[in-house]
């Protein structure tokens, strides 16, 4: 069994935001306060581990349920990894001990957050759209355990107060960028949003310290967008991105990272599935500016809707 997911910024990673902090020039993600589902992170994280790190990160991922009976000394032998290694693991994930790690692993298990849509006793049986839309609502489950209610208020908070919000985004990502810039614009609130890299860049130069500059990248290493972002933190601007992939270089310049959970779908579908979560993410923060926001909303929405009827057929 394999359990698809990936980025979170919650207890797991309190040691990488700690390292983040301690370096000059940089401020760090905040990290949220909620509990993190631990192998939805071990997932997301498995791409920055190395050799050792990987064969525990996957034996465990492989079948959690067997780790919890494990003793330290035969999660050694089975990962192929000194008990030195195991421990430093279990604490790079946010775990005292590897005794830590079989209670964390436990209450998950026990708490059903786990459930593999391809691994129910129906999962042969269903249709094609039946499967995808159970992994869909899955990847939108998990990106909601992913993002703690502290740190998606804190970021809608930042851009309802922004003196104008700036999206930076390349390729399938602009897609959400776009959607984010529309969504912004209906109610309001001052956004840009070039769909050139190059402009994008000359944009990030010119920012002032109450703007804030958003990037979204499912790699979180695509070149132009976190060097736009690095660029606006040196101007002092607020940086917030949103992205499937933890420990990418993209969190190094936020103040508050948003996390979506990728999908393992291959081929063409894979982008699809990161944009769906990424979109959700762009939703929840929208709605909850529109809620605070309620009645001048409503007039600018009235007003607007006038306008755009207009232009609709008879």
């Amino acid at each position: 069994m394999r359990y698809n997911g990936t980025d979170l910024i919650p207890g797991g990673v309190k040691a990488d935001m700690r390292r983040k902090a301690g370096r000059p020039g940089t401020r760090g993600s905040r990290t949220p306060s909620s509990p993190r589902p631990l192998l939805i992170y071990l997932q997301g994280i498995l791409h920055s581990l190395n050799p050792a790190e990987k064969l525990i990160a996957e034996y465990i991922l492989k079948d959690p349920e067997r780790v919890v009976y494990h003793t330290i000394a035969e999660m050694s032998q089975r990962c192929r990894a000194s008990v030195g290694s195991v421990v430093g693991f279990c604490r790079s994930v946010g775990a005292r001990g590897f005794a830590d790690l079989k209670i964390e692993l436990a209450r998950e298990l026990a708490q059903g957050a786990l459930v593999n849509v391809e691994a129910g006793p129906d999962a042969k049986e269903a249709s094609l759209f039946a499967q995808l839309f159970q992994f869909y609502a899955k990847s939108l489950a998990e990106t909601r355990q992913l993002n703690s209610e502290d740190t998606l208020l804190e970021a809608s908070q930042v851009l309802e107060k922004a003196r104008c919000t700036y999206l930076f985004s390349t390729g399938l990502s602009y897609v959400v960028a776009y959607a984010a810039y529309c969504k912004f614009r209906l109610i309001g609130l001052p956004v840009h949003a070039d769909s050139d890299a190059h402009m994008q860049l000359v944009t990030a130069t010119q920012l002032e310290k109450d703007d804030v500059a958003f990037g979204i990248s499912c790699s979180g290493r695509t070149q132009e967008t976190v060097q736009c972002l690095k660029i606006a933190r040196d101007r002092e601007a607020r940086t917030i991105c949103l992205t499937n992939s933890i420990r990418s270089p993209i969190t190094e310049y936020a103040d508050i990272a948003l996390h979506a959970t990728p999908s393992e779908i291959k081929y063409f579908q894979a982008p699809l599935a990161s944009r769906v979560t990424q979109l959700a993410i762009v939703e929840a923060l929208f709605e909850s500016i529109v809620l605070r926001r309620k009645q001048e909303t409503m007039k600018l929405i009235h007003r607007i809707s006038e306008r755009l009827m207009e232009h609709r057929l008879p």
